[in-house]
């Protein structure tokens, strides 16, 4: 069966929540014991204000991604006319089947259906294979916008002009 990316069905959420928590923590993205981990898994909450999409192939979800417009409770960095992602996840066993950019393609997608002029995401060092990824998309580092989170873990911006 192919792979469907759409919306996150509310029976999905705790899936999705748990991989997002999984990859995170994992691989040492988030200290087991922050706070931050709250946030990553509660699919329901982040549904409410933003948009959770997921990557499912014959039932299982196999990766996820949440988009967040400007002024929004999840929008980070988002200005006006730039629409921004977060919480990228794919399931270590289907690492390198092109899922993660397929979501990306689908944010692009989006952003370019919605009038947008950008879409934007914050990003760690420690994140290699998603950052080459984002490259490969045409996603620069805007160094300027650059930030650290409350632990002091610096976080860089990418940017996708449309």
């Amino acid at each position: 069966m192919s792979l469907e990316i759409r919306p996150a069905r509310e029976a999905e959420f705790a899936a999705v929540g748990a991989l997002t928590v999984e990859i995170y923590v994992g691989e040492g993205h988030v200290h087991p014991e922050s706070l931050y981990i709250a946030d990553l898994s509660d699919t329901a909450t982040r549904a409410r204000s933003a948009d959770v999409l997921v990557a499912v192939r014959d039932g299982e979800v196999l990766g996820s991604v949440t988009i967040a417009r400007p002024q929004t409770p999840y929008a980070d960095i988002a200005r006006a006319g730039e629409l921004e992602f977060r919480m990228l996840a794919v399931s270590k066993r289907a690492r390198g089947a092109g899922i993660g950019a397929a979501l990306v393609h689908t944010v692009i997608d989006t952003a370019r259906a919605g009038g947008f002029d950008a879409v934007v995401l914050t990003t760690m060092p420690l994140m290699a294979d998603a950052r080459r990824m984002y490259a490969r998309l045409g996603f620069v580092h805007v160094s300027e916008r650059d930030w650290a989170t409350d632990a002091g873990k610096p976080l860089t911006v990418m940017r996708l002009g449309l």
